[in-house]
């Protein structure tokens, strides 16, 4: 791998990691809003960005096949709408820490994947040499959840389950939620690495256009499911975070609601994935992958942002092991006896 290729590659991936780390903000801001509302919305947003940019790419996305938007279609149902839709729903049930604490473990479990998976394309990276960046990554991303588990337990988190009571089974729904998501996100960017390294020629602006373009039918469908649920069964599925009935299509902030919508559904999901796509173009899927730790601090800074405080000791231990793992990572070799690096992209 080229030193130019290793630099750009990663700053591509560090702005993709701060552009999903905005698709955290949604929720905080709009905390009466349903999840499941939220990620369709998103996802209808992110299509309709994506029309006018299909237009001006159209000599690009003409050159794809109908099994490249067959692949487009199923990247983007299980990257994009039943990923979020995992996490929304575990997040509901069993609060923030223990889904975040098991979505953390993304950049390990893709890491591991990518090098049982695709040794014979990349090289296979020794598991010696690849095993401490995956230890400290997974040291620091529990140390960040402990402090939230913390921060929880002790009732200064504001983003407990609706009740605020503790229920085993609810907690354990979101556990396997929340593994749900993992599994989505796991396969996501190995599946889009395959397509992306078979068309390195094509540009991968047009891929994650594509994906917009694909995933816009799943989710007005899914939208116009809500708001028919809303219209048949009032006070039900659609009721408001904080209790009562909740009025579709845009809820009782329609400005901020799609402000936020549209900004994230441009940076988050269209921009971000053009730059992870452009990472991915330049970096083994092995070190790609744990280069998504960078969304993981991004939602940090964010959320301290919000909250108007500073990490305490256990959170900063934990921040500082991530940046520690990835640092590590990016100093190692790259293995020998694959391809040269071509992309894999992401779910937001």
């Amino acid at each position: 791998m080229h030193r130019h290729a290793l630099v750009t590659g990663t700053l591509f991936a560090l702005a993709a990691g701060l552009m999903w780390g905005l698709v955290f903000i949604a929720p905080v801001l709009l905390p009466e809003y349903p999840a499941a509302l939220l990620s369709f919305a998103r996802y209808l947003a992110f299509g309709l960005v994506a029309l006018p940019l299909a237009w001006l790419d159209r000599a690009n996305l003409a050159l794809l096949t109908r099994a490249d938007w067959i692949e487009a279609l199923k990247l983007g149902a299980v990257g994009n709408v039943l990923y979020y839709l995992f996490l929304a729903a575990a997040i509901q049930r069993a609060g923030v820490p223990l889904p975040s604490m098991i979505i953390g473990t993304l950049p390990v479990v893709i890491a591991v994947a990518s090098n049982l998976r695709d040794h014979a394309r990349d090289g296979r990276l020794p598991w010696a040499r690849l095993a401490p960046s995956l230890v400290l990554i997974a040291l620091g991303i529990a140390a960040v959840n402990q402090a939230e588990l913390a921060r929880h337990a002790a009732g200064t988190a504001p983003d407990a389950p609706h009740g605020g009571g503790f229920d085993p089974g609810a907690h354990a729904l979101g556990a396997l939620l929340a593994l749900g998501a993992v599994a989505c996100w796991t396969w996501y960017p190995l599946r889009n690495a395959d397509w992306l390294r078979a068309h390195a020629s094509r540009s991968p602006r047009s891929w994650a256009t594509a994906q917009g373009v694909a995933t816009l039918p799943l989710a007005a469908l899914g939208f116009a499911g809500l708001w028919a649920v809303s219209a048949l069964a009032p006070g039900s599925a659609m009721s408001a975070a904080g209790g009562g009935t909740f009025e579709m299509p845009l809820g009782p902030r329609p400005l901020l609601f799609l402000t936020l919508m549209f900004a994230i559904g441009f940076l988050a999901s269209w921009l971000g994935t053009l730059c992870w796509n452009e990472a991915s173009q330049r970096l083994p899927t092995t070190l790609t992958g744990q280069l998504i730790v960078f969304e993981t601090l991004s939602a940090l800074g964010y959320a301290f942002a919000l909250r108007g405080e500073m990490p305490g000791a256990l959170a900063l231990c934990g921040i500082a092991l991530l940046v520690v793992g990835v640092a590590w990572a990016l100093r190692a070799p790259p293995p020998r006896g694959g391809r040269p690096a071509a992309p894999v992209e992401a779910p937001h």
